[in-house]
């Protein structure tokens, strides 16, 4: 059965899950408290980078079955999907849900079911959502069905992975569950596994802390590595052959909307306890700090003076081949190397707006004349870079890789000196 949907919050989890809704032969109204981005969907321009969303944004319009606005209309399903971001200290910012869940309180009404699709701490829903629901006078369970279904998806992948990724469904009562699993089935082809709503909560954000708490564990074997001359990506490589390990990759630090942040939710819960998680979330936030340190040792073992020496910085989306800057640790690394001194130019193919004083829209005017360069995110247009052409405009021909991204034998052919962070053998972090 076909149902009306109102989905707060249109960012990149927001939006792509009402088009898929709107697409599917429901009717969708889509909510987000900024304007701009409100009258840019209804002119249907994008606001955000996904493979395969302005097609199924286009259809969804001119369907007339997706509309928008900056306030809720009744509908049949209420859908929250808006950020649990963190605070300087650390602790779950709910404010932003809390809100969502006050503004739709009151267009529910009796028969309607509301969905919290953000990740949050285990007993948002008990804590936060139901608490805003109290004053519609309906009884939760029977009158007002509530669950929380979060989402599964990567940046760039999203649509490919709603469709076939396993949905976990948690209902405060089994008619919730039940109800949430048939709204979903209009599209997801993966298995709907249903539990209660503070068990869904905690699964989602285990999942997150499980690949933090893996990458801690690849950044820390990356360090050890640069003690010892090995190549530790190799090292990762060969270890994977073994049938139980899976070992994830290095890097400048962990960013994005979950994994750099989910993990801290269960450190709030209890730090006593939460002890990996804790260290792992140390571990991952301090390699910004280590990869400013890494480019700075290569440049004075170079001889090159780093007082305002010039480095080009390619990469501030947290992820390659999308334009999400949340949480991104490049961002972190400008800011290390702006504390030693170093003169930033930094690039960005896919952010075509400044967010940064030192951000250029041009590669050219970042690497022209730099001393160092070296790449944070794992872009095509940086695999696919001609060094020979680099290589006639940089001053010194240094590039650290901090992704394992490009074709070293290619770029030293060049003339390039190529550095790869958890890569030793030349590095003279070596002792």
């Amino acid at each position: 059965m076909k149902k009306s949907i109102c989905i707060i919050g249109l960012g990149y989890i927001g939006l792509p899950t009402a088009v898929m809704f709107a697409n599917h032969g429901h009717k969708v109204h889509g909510v987000d408290i900024n304007e701009s981005v409100v009258e840019s969907i209804r002119n249907k321009q994008l606001h955000i980078e996904e493979n395969g969303l302005q097609e199924r944004l286009d259809e969804a319009i001119d369907s007339n079955m997706f509309t928008v606005s900056t306030t809720p209309i009744k509908a049949d399903v209420f859908i929250l999907a808006v950020p649990s971001p963190i605070r300087e200290d650390k602790t779950a910012n709910l404010e932003y849900i809390r809100s969502a869940a006050k503004a739709i309180a009151p267009f529910v009404e009796k028969g309607n079911l509301v969905i919290l699709e953000s990740t949050v701490p285990p007993r948002t829903v008990q804590d936060v959502v139901i608490p805003e629901l109290i004053p519609t006078g309906l009884e939760i369970g029977t009158e007002l069905f509530v669950s929380h279904s979060p989402e599964r998806v990567i940046p760039g992948r999203v649509f490919e992975e709603l469709i076939s990724n396993d949905r976990i469904i948690g209902g405060v009562n089994e008619e919730s569950a039940k109800m949430t699993s048939d709204l979903y089935r209009s599209f997801v082809k993966g298995h709907m596994h249903e539990t209660d709503d503070t068990t869904a909560e905690l699964v989602k954000v285990m999942e997150n802390t499980y690949r933090d708490v893996n990458i801690a564990l690849a950044n820390e074997l990356a360090k050890l590595s640069a003690t010892i001359g090995v190549d530790v990506w190799e090292a990762i490589r060969l270890a994977n052959f073994h049938p139980r390990v899976n070992i994830h990759q290095p890097g400048p630090g962990v960013g994005g909307h979950c994994i750099a942040v989910d993990p801290w939710f269960l450190v709030e819960l209890n730090p006593e306890i939460a002890k990996i998680i804790n260290l792992s979330r140390k571990t991952n936030d301090g390699m910004p700090a280590y990869t400013a340190d890494l480019l700075t040792t290569i440049l004075q073992a170079k001889g090159i003076e780093t007082t305002d020496a010039k480095v080009a910085v390619l990469g501030l989306a947290f992820k390659g081949n999308i334009d999400d800057m949340r949480e991104s640790p490049s961002i972190d690394v400008v800011e290390e190397l702006q504390k030693r001194a170093l003169n930033i130019f930094a690039f960005d193919p896919h952010i075509k707006k400044n967010n940064l004083e030192i951000q250029t829209q041009n590669m050219g005017e970042a690497l022209e004349g730099a001393q160092a360069a070296i790449i944070l995110t794992s872009h095509n247009e940086f695999k696919n870079l001609n060094p020979a052409e680099i290589a006639d405009v940089m001053e010194s021909k240094i590039i650290i890789d901090t992704k394992q991204c490009i074709d070293r034998e290619k770029w030293q052919a060049a003339g390039f000196e190529v550095y790869v962070l958890g890569d030793s053998k030349n590095s003279p972090m070596c002792k």
